[in-house]
């Protein structure tokens, strides 16, 4: 099954997992619009009520990933970043770039980002705020934003840093140079690379191994890991009995018991 969601992102589902795609390849699915911003929150909105959803892949369609913000756009004063004063510009970049990082990283679905091509400034945040990232040999990446003169406005400075260390971050802002994927692997950026006609299956196969589990302790393990990256321990101790007192209470936890004492298969239904 497909579907467009507004404009700029379409889904496909596997079975369990979805496939969101950036689509507007003319542009190197560059954002340009706050609707564009609005059809990936949406989009990802959509996927995360829908319970049987367990794995979202995120990619791009033609050669790029997202080629991050539209300097056009920019340049007339339009879209998702400069307007017409800094305080138009700053409110602007909360009603648009700010709620699709929200987004993502209130997803409570795992996520995969897909890199198929060029993931540039905003595109590169983007991936980072997945939750795990595959790249195809044609991805490049670069972080910038200093090339033209502006800083990471969409939260990269927070999801860069958690993906491959403060020092590696630092060094990628500040000289906004590219790189490929080979150094995205050796970085941490990406856990491994693979030819760009298998990429969608192998995140479609990542994302299957991980819809295989159950699906609500599969969510509750994501928010104890995000919130894990900003919690003392002993609140994410609370959270955790607090998650697992529900977890126990499961149908799919009884399953799951009984499967590994009788020497079967599981049969998860989500319950």
């Amino acid at each position: 099954m497909i579907f467009a969601m507004e404009d700029f992102a379409k889904v496909e589902r596997r079975g369990k997992v979805a496939i969101l795609t950036f689509n507007r390849p003319d542009s190197l699915n560059a954002l340009a619009s706050h609707e564009d911003c609005f059809s990936i929150v949406d989009a990802l909105t959509a996927l995360e009520r829908d319970t049987s959803v367990s794995a979202i892949v995120i990619t791009g369609s033609g050669r790029a990933f997202s080629a991050g913000g539209n300097l056009k756009a920019m340049k007339q004063r339009v879209g998702i970043g400069r307007l017409a004063t800094p305080d138009d510009t700053r409110s602007n970049y909360r009603r648009g770039v700010h709620k699709v990082a929200r987004a993502l990283y209130d997803c409570e679905v795992p996520l995969i980002a897909a890199v198929n091509g060029h993931a540039i400034g905003l595109g590169l945040d983007l991936a980072a705020l997945c939750d795990m990232r595959i790249a195809a040999d044609t991805a490049r990446f670069a972080a910038s934003f200093i090339k033209v003169g502006i800083v990471p406005g969409d939260g990269g400075a927070w999801a860069l840093s958690r993906a491959v260390g403060y020092a590696k971050a630092a060094e990628l802002f500040f000289t906004g140079e590219s790189f490929g994927p080979e150094e995205a692997v050796a970085m941490g950026l990406v856990s491994r690379v693979v030819p760009a006609g298998t990429l969608i299956d192998e995140a479609v196969a990542l994302g299957e191994k991980i819809a295989a589990n159950p699906a609500r302790a599969l969510r509750m393990t994501k928010r104890l890991l995000r919130e894990a990256q900003n919690q003392r321990l002993s609140d994410v101790l609370e959270l955790s009995a607090a998650f697992q007192a529900i977890a126990h209470e499961t149908q799919d936890h009884a399953e799951a018991v009984d499967a590994f004492l009788e020497k079967r298969p599981p049969n998860f239904t989500g319950a």
